[in-house]
């Protein structure tokens, strides 16, 4: 049985910039197809370079960084916007960037991402950057983080309706899935759901690659990871992946 970290060192990179090839090179354990999503892939990279305070990361007693936690300010209140995006973590993202190049004050925070490295995992390293989330905005100045949160057990159902899954609670009335349950202890309650949170849209011989699967077959492809079946148009040589993540938002 792994024993918690004590105490990890909770560091962001505008503070300790010299950490940053540390902090992005750390392994993680996201599906190789979640990373090809379009939009994450040219606005992530931005957020360490462009957003350091909003990158966070914790360090072992050894100094070796075992986790990390990216979050993003946007202006939720901006005019044609006001309620959560349907289209989540891409949205969220282009609000972001939207905003900071127009130089829009922000008046929210949204958590990104947050990875535990393999060997680290099982030890509360989660709720830890969760926890450092939320202090980091309340010590910015601001009131609210939300976050489009993926369901870290909802892979195991992927044909179950997100709306369900994530009103899904156990008898103390706490959410059924694991990571929604680290928010929830964290203060969080549902919002809503992003029912097309992300999209990743590839040839089909990039599925193969990706997954080792044959995507031959027209219709629903049951991928390891994949919150919902991809959707195979094998006559047309592409698939496509929506994945549904679940709006929770913190008060501070």
């Amino acid at each position: 049985m792994q024993q918690k970290i004590t105490q990890p060192r909770i560091s962001n990179l505008a503070d300790r910039p010299e950490m940053l090839e540390r902090v992005v090179g750390m392994a993680d354990t996201w599906p190789e197809f979640v990373i090809q999503d379009l939009v994450g892939a040219a606005h992530f990279p931005r957020i360490a370079a462009e957003l350091p305070a909003y990158v966070l990361f914790a360090e072992d007693e050894r100094g070796e960084v075992v986790a990390n936690a990216y979050s993003v300010p946007f202006a939720l209140a901006a005019p044609g916007r006001g309620r959560l995006p349907g289209n989540g973590w891409d949205t969220v993202l282009v609000w972001a960037f939207s905003d900071l190049r127009r130089g829009v004050r922000p008046d929210t925070v949204s958590a990104i991402s947050v990875s535990v490295a393999p060997h680290a995992q099982g030890r509360g390293l989660s709720a830890v950057m969760v926890s450092a989330l939320r202090d980091n905005a309340r010590s910015r100045g601001f009131r609210e983080v939300v976050a489009p949160v993926r369901p870290s057990a909802k892979h195991l159902e992927p044909h179950t309706p997100i709306e369900e899954y994530a009103r899904r609670v156990r008898p103390d009335g706490l959410p059924h899935d694991p990571w929604l349950r680290v928010h929830a202890r964290a203060g969080a309650t549902v919002d809503s759901v992003a029912p097309a949170s992300m999209t990743v849209a590839a040839p089909l011989a990039d599925w193969r690659r990706w997954t080792g699967l044959p995507f031959d077959t027209p219709g629903d492809v049951e991928v390891p990871g994949a919150l919902t079946p991809v959707r195979c148009e094998a006559e047309r040589g592409y698939a496509v992946y929506v994945e549904p993540n679940v709006w929770m938002r913190h008060a501070l």
